[in-house]
């Protein structure tokens, strides 16, 4: 079967696009999507996303990690999946869709940076090694002195296999303040299992528990990721957060058919 695809990419963080609203893309190939993912014997891509109908909203976001299997919400990929909804004519300037987290709003802007509103966040945990929080995907925070000599790979596999998260395991995320309103930031994403040059719910996890330590007293936050720049903005009281949104560009690289 000859598969039409899309690539993708938002700072860095790299997908895979297939309009599957005619329903013929074998959703529990697992062992396809790994191959399509795989940056040596196929496309090559952090995930995979299907755009499918929805009979309430726009579309339909079905995500899957490079490892084959169906995933959380991925913030940067709904990025994506907004402008590739665009190129399809599916939507204009803004869009509602659903996700395995729920719903989601989103606008694209001309200069292709897509805002993307997040789900709510009522719990965010803090200990005095790490904060955890869910944006849509688990994620494990730490703050570190040294960012850029870290081996965000050892040591995130070690958190996220570790005992602390289950079987289930959960995203890691290492950050460094750079002013009052900026943070760099370097995530290990399960399911991919190795740093990626960018993670949009972990973006969104960091701005919030950067606010929730006190680092910061902003509720738009600067992230700084390994491809690029990220922008997460918030409405906070009493550690409850609403109107949460992620902000970054997403661009499109190149499309073709492959045999499958």
């Amino acid at each position: 079967m000859q598969l039409k695809f899309y690539k993708y990419q938002g700072t860095g963080n790299d997908f895979v696009m297939i309009d599957n609203r005619n329903e013929k893309f074998p959703k529990n190939n697992t062992k396809l999507i790994e191959q399509l993912c795989d940056r040596r014997f196929g496309i090559g891509a952090d995930g995979l996303i299907l755009l499918e109908n929805d009979n309430s909203t726009d579309f339909r976001m079905v995500y899957y990690n490079s490892d084959g299997n169906q995933s959380s919400m991925c913030g940067n990929g709904g990025r994506c999946l907004v402008a590739f909804a665009k190129s399809l004519e599916v939507i204009e300037k803004e869009t509602t869709f659903i996700a395995t987290d729920g719903l989601h709003h989103a606008t694209i802007f001309e200069d292709g940076i897509v805002s993307l509103q997040m789900k709510d966040v009522d719990t965010v945990k803090v200990t005095p090694e790490y904060v955890f929080l869910d944006t849509g995907s688990p994620h494990h925070i730490e703050i570190v002195d040294d960012l850029k000599n870290l081996d965000v790979k050892t040591k995130g596999s070690k958190i996220r296999y570790g005992e602390l998260y289950g079987e289930k395991g959960s995203n890691v995320n290492f950050v460094k303040q750079v002013d009052d309103t900026t943070f760099s930031l370097r995530t290990y994403e399960r399911g991919v299992e190795d740093e990626t040059f960018s993670c949009g719910t972990g973006a969104t996890a960091t701005a919030i528990a950067m606010k929730v330590l006190g680092k910061t007293n902003s509720e738009n936050i600067n992230i700084n990721v390994e491809g690029g720049k990220l922008e997460v903005s918030f409405y906070s009281s009493n550690n409850k957060f609403t109107d949460v949104f992620l902000k970054g560009p997403a661009t499109f690289v190149f499309s073709g058919t492959i045999e499958v």
